[in-house]
C-alpha cells in the first residue's frame, strides 16, 4: 500500500497526525504517522514526489488540527458561515509548504543514500513485526535521512512563526508536553525535532536497526534528562495571592449592548471576596471592559460615564489594596480628535481606580484582528472576525511591568502565547506571565490546543503563566508547565490561590531561538559526517 498510494496515505497519515495534539492526546499515533512521513519522503522517487507527500501530510494534519478556525465563522455574520471551512482548508494549504519544504530539502540532500538494486525498492510489508528495509534505507542512509530530516522539520516549523507574520500554531514538540523537559535546553521547536528523532527510532526499529534506532533514543533521552535535571523540584508558592476569573459570557453575547450589564455582573459576583487574604491580584480576561478607560479622549468616547467614573465601577470589586489587571481597548487619534485605530490592550488598576500601567497587544491575529491583504481579499466579500470599522495596531511586543511588592509581569494577550522564544523580555525577566486570552471562538478544540501551547513557554521560560479567558479554559500553570488550578470549558468560577515561583532563568530563557537553532545545524552536520563517514 506504501508504494501503491503514497500520496493517499500521506494525506491520511497528517489527519490521523493531528490526533496527538489537545484534546485528544494520542501522541502514539502522531509519532507512528511521523515515522511514515519519514520513510514516505526518504523513499520517494525524486523531489517532486517528496514535496507533495510532505505538502500532503501537511494539509492533512493542519486540516484537522486547526478545526476550530471555521467555528469562529459562526460568529461572524458579515460573511457566510461555510467560509470558514474554505478558511480552514486555504490556510492549511499555506501552512502544507513548510513540511513540504522540509520534505523538499531532505530529497535534495541526498538522504536517499541506497542506490536501487534491480529495479524498484521492495515494498514495505502490511502490519507485522517488522517493515521490510527500502534498499534506498540501508548502510545508513536511514540514520541520515531522519537526522536531516529533523534538522530541516525544527527550522521550517521556526520559519513558521514568523513568515508572513507567522502562524506557529500546533508545533510538534506540543505532544511531548507532559515529559518534554528539553524544552529548558532546546525549546519548542528542539522539542519537535526530538519527536522526529523519536519517529525516526522507530521507523528504523521497525526495519531492525537497532543500533541507530537505540543511538537516535539515547540522545534524545540525554537531552531530556539534562533538561529535567535543571529543575529537579517545583519552584513552590510566593505569599502574593491571586484570584482568576472566568465569568462564561458567550461570545454571541459579546457586543450586544443589552448584555452589557449581565456580562460585567458576572465578572464582579466572581470578583467579589470581602474575606479574601488582603493584596490581591486579580485577572480579569482578554477585553473584558469594552469602556475606555484612559483620560484625554473626546467626550463622545465616554458618554454617560467620566473616564474616572469607569475606572471606579471597575475597580469596586477589588477590596482595597488589591490590584485589577484586565484587557481593554485604547485608541489613536488624528489631529482633529477622530479615532483612526484600537489596541488591544491590558490595563493594571489600582483599588483606588488609578492606571497603574498598560500593554498593547503586538501580535494581531491574521483574519481575526486585522485582515491580510484586505484591498484583495475585502473585495471578494472578506472581513476580519473582530467586528467593527477602526483597525488595530500592533504594541512594541513583549514588556514586564513592575508591580512593586507584587512583582514582575509579563503580559502576552491570547495568541501571543503561542510564539516560542517571544513571550519574556529578556532584559528584564518577568516574574510570572498573564495571558489573558478570548477562546470563546473556538469551539472544543482551540482552548485546550491553546492551554497546551501556554504551559509549554511555562516549561521553557522557567516562569508560571496564568490565564484568563471568559469561557475557559482559565488555569494557574506552575513553572514547569504544571496544571496546578484550572477552571472548566463552559463554567463560570474563580480560581483563589497563591502566586507560583519562577525558577531561575532557563537556558532557552537567556539565549532564545539560538538553542534550537544550533541543535538543527548539530544534527544536519552530523548526517552530513555519517554519510561522509559510510561512503
Amino acid at each position: 500500500m506504501i508504494q501503491r498510494f503514497p500520496k493517499w496515505l500521506a494525506l491520511l497519515a497528517g489527519g490521523l497526525s493531528a490526533t496527538g495534539f489537545a484534546p485528544l492526546n494520542l501522541w502514539p499515533v502522531t509519532l507512528a504517522c511521523m515515522a511514515l512521513l519519514i520513510h514516505l519522503v526518504a523513499t520517494a522517487p525524486n523531489r517532486k514526489a517528496a514535496f507533495a507527500r510532505g505538502w500532503l501530510f501537511g494539509l492533512g494534519q493542519f486540516t484537522i488540527g486547526l478545526n476550530w478556525i471555521a467555528i469562529a465563522f459562526t460568529y461572524q455574520d458579515a460573511m457566510p458561515h461555510w467560509l470558514g471551512w474554505v478558511a480552514v482548508v486555504g490556510l492549511s494549504c499555506y501552512l502544507a509548504l513548510f513540511p513540504a519544504l522540509a520534505a523538499l530539502v531532505t530529497s535534495w540532500l541526498g538522504t536517499k543514500l541506497a542506490p536501487r538494486e534491480g529495479g524498484d525498492p521492495s515494498p514495505a510489508s502490511s502490519i507485522g513485526h517488522h517493515v521490510e528495509m527500502d534498499p534506498r534505507l540501508r548502510g545508513g542512509a536511514g540514520v541520515c535521512a531522519v537526522l536531516a530530516f529533523a534538522s530541516l522539520w525544527l527550522i521550517t516549523e521556526w520559519m513558521r512563526a514568523w513568515v508572513f507574520t507567522g502562524f506557529a500554531w500546533n508545533p510538534l514538540g506540543v505532544i511531548a508536553l507532559e515529559f518534554g523537559w528539553a524544552a529548558r535546553l532546546v525549546g519548542t521547536y528542539g522539542l519537535s525535532a526530538l519527536m522526529m528523532l523519536i519517529a525516526g527510532a522507530l521507523l528504523l526499529g521497525l526495519q531492525r536497526q537497532w543500533k541507530p534506532a537505540l543511538a537516535l533514543v539515547a540522545g534524545v533521552a540525554a537531552v531530556s534528562l539534562g533538561g529535567w535535571a535543571l529543575a529537579p523540584a517545583p519552584a513552590g508558592l510566593t505569599r502574593t495571592p491571586i484570584t482568576v476569573v472566568q465569568p462564561n459570557n458567550d461570545q454571541s453575547d459579546k457586543y450586544d449592548p443589552v448584555m452589557a450589564a449581565r456580562n460585567f455582573a458576572r465578572l464582579v459576583d466572581q470578583t467579589v471576596d470581602r474575606n479574601a487574604p488582603p493584596g490581591r491580584i486579580v485577572f480579569w480576561p482578554e477585553a473584558a471592559t469594552e469602556d475606555f478607560v484612559e483620560d484625554g479622549y473626546p467626550r463622545r468616547y465616554y458618554y454617560p460615564e467620566t473616564p474616572a467614573g469607569i475606572r471606579a465601577r471597575l475597580t469596586r470589586p477589588i477590596n482595597d489594596g488589591d490590584l485589577l489587571v484586565t484587557g481593554g481597548v485604547k485608541l489613536d487619534f488624528d489631529r482633529n480628535g477622530q479615532a483612526v485605530a484600537a489596541a488591544n490592550s491590558v490595563f493594571v488598576f489600582s483599588s483606588q481606580a488609578r492606571i497603574l500601567g498598560s500593554y498593547d497587544k503586538s501580535h494581531l491575529v491574521p483574519g481575526g484582528e486585522y485582515l491580510p491583504y484586505e484591498e484583495i481579499l475585502g473585495q471578494i466579500g472578506l472581513s476580519r472576525l473582530v467586528p467593527g470599522t477602526l483597525g488595530f495596531t500592533p504594541g512594541p511586543g513583549a514588556q514586564t511591568l513592575d508591580l512593586g511588592r507584587f512583582g514582575r509581569m509579563g503580559l502576552q494577550i491570547c495568541y501571543e502565547i503561542v510564539f516560542s522564544g517571544e513571550v519574556a523580555d529578556r532584559s528584564n525577566r518577568p516574574d510570572f506571565l498573564f495571558n489573558p486570552s478570548n477562546d470563546a471562538w473556538f469551539g472544543p478544540w482551540g482552548p485546550p490546543q491553546h492551554l497546551a501551547q501556554a504551559r509549554l513557554r511555562a516549561l521553557e521560560e522557567g516562569v508560571p503563566v496564568i490565564r484568563s479567558t471568559p469561557t475557559g479554559i482559565s488555569a494557574v500553570v506552575d513553572a514547569d508547565g504544571r496544571l496546578l488550578e484550572s477552571v472548566p470549558h463552559h463554567r463560570a468560577g474563580h480560581i483563589d490561590a497563591m502566586l507560583p515561583r519562577a525558577h531561575a532563568a532557563t537556558p532557552f530563557a537567556l539565549w532564545g531561538n539560538l538553542l534550537p537553532l544550533a541543535l538543527a545545524g548539530f544534527l544536519m552536520l552530523f548526517a552530513v559526517a555519517l554519510r561522509a563517514f559510510r561512503r
